[in-house]
């Protein structure tokens, strides 16, 4: 029978990181035989769940080994003298990484395991990153992180004060001292006190997302979760190694996407790595061998930096093909500007407001953690004011916070009927910077917009058309966008698709508007996703919402037949989605069998849309566009 193997993982900001989704502070350790083996300042062992960090945030069982405990510690003894506290290449998670591929060829989650790369892609990763990187640089001299200074003076994000706090935990949380470290808790093999000057620190960072590998199962097991792989041979004594390493993990920095591509780093003087050289016949450094699909299809030797580029170029042109419609010439869809289309006028706010408080006095009864007083005064004497303030205007959040509250009484109390002056007041919010850049942060189950969205079903037309408006305005912000596409993309492609069928053309127009809206957005990160940029990965793929889309649309075009503007807008929505779309085999398919090419051409026929068809030359060349191209 085997030894069960686990994974302790730990939260070294002690809770503070998840007020501000800051994944990088996850700390990980191998338990196995009865012992906890984690690198700190070295490889160091303790008794489960007493070391210095604490209590586990959660144990992850990986299974069994079938090695013995005698062969893993002299695995152990090997990497010792490499996984030093002067190392910037490792950290705890790939120290872990590389335990569990010697005792059972398993791997770290990717969700762990690759949380640096992916928070470093975010732009507040980004913002950070050159205080994360000052506290490891302080680590690799020292051997102890760095606690940052106070970054909220130097980072615009909101979250910046927190943000510097929660750095200022995980340094003291990774740093281990003889008064904080249990007596249970010791180094592994200690290693006598240096005597020498510290090895120089190099210029690379440890946020850089570069996989080390040092034995034949942990780099298996990168070649087995990731389609594409770049591993680079070194030596700590390669001088060209040195002078080429600084392109590699520029690409790896520029390259990685997700979970698809690896760049991984082998020094064959550490552990068991020159059994990894030796399987793939490396017998100089710096070697980098290209792998697909785990098979290797190409080798390079030296520092021939434009020859590296264009092979990693060229597996991932392999790996990842451009989507077919990328060797189309769209001219017309290509001229389509992406920017969302917003609801700007500004109504009479006294009368909006006037009408509002009728209503909320002759509500029969009144529930809810906000008063009818309080309602009426957060309204009167805040929110309307802030309104006919200018753009250079901020929100106080003294007072936003109360409003999202008063419109959660108002939507509890109110008939939809009764609510339009509400979503009408959030509509011209929207159109504020400071207020989506605050409705940003609120979007889950009491966002106004969500809970304003709630209320849809069965509204009558004001609060429909109203409620449209401001869903469209809110995808100006392109983080709100994403949000609402991964939380409530199926409550607003209801909302949108029922509209458009709506017998008011000014409720059509605003559905075509906000269908238009969603399909900006979801191109928009196509692109960036083609382009190999890490935020194209927001995209949230759903292939049943396309398909429902795209038959929507396709309907509703072939039933427009008075309004120009609606077909033109819905059209460049239809090929928004189409084009990029990962799901064309399926996409394909389906417009044959709606007669896609036929709904569309028949739109520039007499009777196709008003007595002589479509007219405006723009609209005319995009329907012919897709109609030849996308639905051919």
């Amino acid at each position: 029978m085997g030894s069960p193997v686990r994974v302790y993982v730990y939260d070294l900001s002690k809770g503070l990181a998840g007020q501000i989704s800051l994944q990088l502070t996850w700390h990980t350790s191998v338990v196995v035989f009865g012992k906890e083996i984690f690198y700190g300042q070295g490889i160091c062992e303790a008794e489960p769940g007493r070391s210095h960090h604490g209590s586990p945030l959660r144990i992850i069982d990986m299974g069994e080994t079938h090695l013995d405990e005698q062969t893993f510690m002299e695995c152990l003894s090997q990497i010792k003298e490499h996984y030093t506290a002067d190392k910037v290449d490792f950290n705890c998670n790939s120290f872990t990484n590389n335990c569990l591929g010697i005792l059972n060829n398993g791997s770290l989650p990717s969700y762990i395991k690759d949380l640096p790369s992916d928070f470093l892609s975010t732009p507040f990763g980004a913002a950070l990153r050159p205080t994360i990187d000052a506290m490891f640089r302080g680590r690799a001299s020292t051997g102890i992180l760095t606690p940052p200074q106070d970054i909220s003076a130097t980072t615009d994000s909101p979250d910046s004060a927190l943000a510097s706090s929660v750095l200022q935990a995980v340094a003291a949380g990774a740093t281990s001292n003889s008064s904080d470290v249990p007596s249970s808790s010791r180094d592994y093999l200690p290693t006598p006190a240096p005597t020498s000057p510290p090895t120089p620190v190099q210029n690379h960072s440890l946020t850089t997302p570069v996989h080390i590998a040092t034995n034949p199962s942990s780099f298996h097991n990168v070649l087995r979760t990731h389609r594409a792989v770049v591993a680079f041979f070194t030596s700590a004594t390669c001088g060209p190694c040195r002078m080429i390493e600084p392109v590699f993990e520029e690409l790896a920095q520029s390259k990685s996407r997700a979970n698809d591509v690896a760049f991984v780093k082998i020094d064959l003087s550490v552990g068991m790595s020159n059994a990894v050289g030796g399987e793939y016949g490396v017998r100089v450094t710096p070697t980098f061998i290209l792998f697909l699909d785990g098979n290797k299809t190409h080798e390079m030797k030296g520092i021939n930096a434009p020859e590296l580029r264009t092979q990693v170029d060229l597996l991932l042109y392999q790996a990842f093909p451009p989507h077919p419609h990328t060797t189309l010439s769209l001219p017309a869809i290509e001229a389509i500007p992406l920017n969302a289309i917003l609801s700007s006028q500004v109504p009479d706010l006294d009368k909006v407001l006037a009408k509002l408080t009728g209503f909320i006095d002759v509500a029969p009864s009144w529930s809810g953690f906000v008063t009818k007083e309080a309602t009426k005064q957060i309204l009167a004497e805040n929110i309307v004011p802030y309104l006919k303030a200018k753009e250079s205007s901020s929100p106080p959040s003294i007072f936003i916070e109360p409003w999202k509250d008063a419109t959660i009484s108002l939507a509890t109390n109110l008939s939809a009927g009764e609510l339009f002056p509400v979503v009408d007041m959030w509509r011209v919010a929207l159109l504020k910077p400071a207020v989506c850049g605050w409705s940003a942060t609120k979007v889950g189950p009491e966002s106004p917009i969500l809970v304003l969205l709630s209320k849809a079903e069965g509204a009558p037309r004001n609060y429909t058309l109203t409620l449209l408006k401001m869903i469209s305005n809110a995808f100006a912000n392109t983080v709100i966008a994403r949000e609402l596409l991964l939380s409530s993309r199926s409550s607003i492609k209801d909302l949108a698709v029922a509209a458009l069928f709506h017998d008011d053309v000014n409720v059509r127009l605003a559905a075509a508007n906000l269908a238009f809206n969603m399909a900006a957005h979801i191109q928009r990160l196509r692109v960036d996703k083609a382009r190999g940029n890490v935020e194209g990965d927001d995209v949230g793929e759903n292939e049943d919402w396309d398909i429902e889309m795209t038959s929507a649309l396709l309907e509703v075009i072939g039933r427009e037949k008075t309004n120009e503007e609606i077909v033109h807008r819905l059209t460049a929505s239809l090929a928004l989605l189409i084009r990029l779309s990962p799901f064309i085999e399926q996409l394909t398919s389906l417009l044959e069998v709606l007669q896609a090419q036929k709904i569309l051409k028949d739109k520039l026929k007499r009777g196709g849309c008003g007595d002589t068809g479509v007219v405006k030359n723009e609209a005319r060349k995009l329907i012919e566009e897709v109609a030849e191209k996308l639905c051919a």
